[in-house]
């Protein structure tokens, strides 16, 4: 079985009425909260608005950080990079955002001191690349980034909503080790797309994962109550020869502590993953 981990936030309770955000008050707390739970690891958030009070921003930091991660032996493998959710990367245009650009290769250098070992980036919603122009403008940014992230040992991976052939074509072009795909379980479900033609397209690129369930074409709701083949995309996702860890990025239950939540959707996929197991047995 694979470890399983928690998007950063989801072990506190809502801020702003927002299912997910950087935990300013309790960030701390959430990795005792994640060893109570089972978890291997947190995937860390880095949003518009809360940089100030990020600790991945500064050196004293990140040295909090690894005190808490050599403590609790929960690890921190992963960013995803929600400020470019507010902070286009890529413009309308098809035009390169410089500032967006500078902030990424500072948070490459800021995410080698923590080894982590990927940077998810979010074209999706806000961000999504709705163009010719917009795609091309994306290569082309990726293309440049390609030693800095070299330099800095960190992986880019790609969250979009771009159709299984389009997404095929874009890192066909990039083809590119440090480039990699990242696969959103419950926004392939709410878009309609088939896993099968996904994987068929992405899989060799494949390099993280985001436990979910939606609707289609609606919001996130537990973790087998949506639109998503959880047990058909755990298949697929083993056939690729996937050997990472997988993200709970779930939704929120009125009512239900945090951690007995997180606990229950651990079991969940675990609970799958053993029957796939027994059944090849």
């Amino acid at each position: 079985m694979h470890p399983v981990g928690i998007m950063q936030g989801r072990l506190s309770p809502m801020e702003g009425g927002r299912i997910q955000s950087f935990p300013v008050g309790t960030w701390q707390e959430e990795f005792a909260k994640a060893r109570q739970a089972g978890l291997a690891c947190i995937e860390w958030i880095y949003e518009a608005g809360t940089e100030q009070d990020n600790p991945l921003g500064s050196d004293a930091g990140i040295r909090a950080i690894r005190r808490i991660i050599g403590d609790s032996g929960v690890g921190v493998r992963s960013i995803c990079a929600d400020w470019f959710m507010a902070h286009r990367l890529i413009e309308t245009t098809g035009a390169v955002s410089e500032p967006a650009r500078e902030m990424l290769i500072r948070l490459l250098d800021r995410a080698a001191t923590l080894e982590v070992l990927y940077i998810i980036l979010p074209f999706v919603d806000a961000s999504s690349l709705r163009t010719v122009r917009e795609r091309e403008g994306m290569v082309r940014l990726l293309f440049d980034l390609v030693p800095h992230a070299e330099a800095a040992g960190v992986e880019l991976h790609l969250e979009t909503d771009l159709p299984p052939p389009m997404l095929h074509e874009v890192f066909s072009d990039l083809n590119h080790p440090l480039i990699r795909a990242n696969y959103d379980i419950g926004n392939s479900a709410s878009l309609g797309y088939d896993p099968g033609e996904e994987f068929a397209a992405i899989g060799r690129w494949l390099g993280s994962v985001h436990i979910k369930d939606r609707m289609r074409h609606g919001t996130t709701v537990p973790l087998g109550s949506g639109s998503a083949d959880i047990p058909r995309c755990l298949g697929l996702i083993e056939s690729t020869g996937f050997d990472r860890f997988f993200i709970l990025q779930t939704a929120r239950v009125p009512g239900m502590d945090e951690v007995a939540l997180a606990i229950y959707n651990r079991h969940f996929i675990e609970t799958i993953w053993s029957c796939r197991t027994a059944q090849r047995a």
